[in-house]
C-alpha cells in the first residue's frame, strides 16, 4: 500500500513513515537506501525529514515540527530547489540548505 499511496503524492521520496508500538516509536523513510545514487548528492531527503516531523509531534514538539514542515512546503512550492526525482536539478545539499534557510526566515 505504501507504494500505491506514494504514487499519489509524487513518489517514495516524499513518503514518511512512523511505526508506533506500546513502548517504542521508530520514524523512518519508506524507501530503501538507493545504493545506485549513494554519495552523488542526488537523494531526496524529504521522506526522512517528514518522518522526523512525525517523531517530533509524537514527542510533543509540534512547534519545532511545524517550523520545519512550513519550510519544506515553502521550498517545494517555490520549486527552485527540487531534487531530480521531482523534476528539478538541485542536489541533496542545495535542497537541504534551502530548507534550513527557510527556517531562518
Amino acid at each position: 500500500i505504501s507504494d500505491l499511496c506514494a504514487g499519489l503524492i509524487g513518489g517514495l521520496g516524499l513518503t514518511p513513515s512512523c511505526n508506533v508500538g506500546t513502548s517504542v516509536v521508530m520514524a523512518e523513510a519508506v524507501h530503501g537506501t538507493a545504493p545506485d545514487i549513494a554519495g552523488q548528492g542526488k537523494a531526496n531527503p524529504t521522506a526522512l525529514l517528514m518522518s522526523g516531523l512525525m517523531m517530533l509531534r509524537h514527542m510533543n514538539l509540534s512547534k519545532q515540527a511545524d517550523m520545519i514542515e512550513a519550510s519544506i512546503f515553502g521550498v517545494l512550492t517555490e520549486g527552485k530547489y527540487k531534487t531530480g526525482d521531482l523534476g528539478g536539478k538541485a542536489s541533496t545539499e542545495e535542497y537541504t540548505a534551502a530548507i534550513i534557510d527557510g527556517m531562518r526566515g
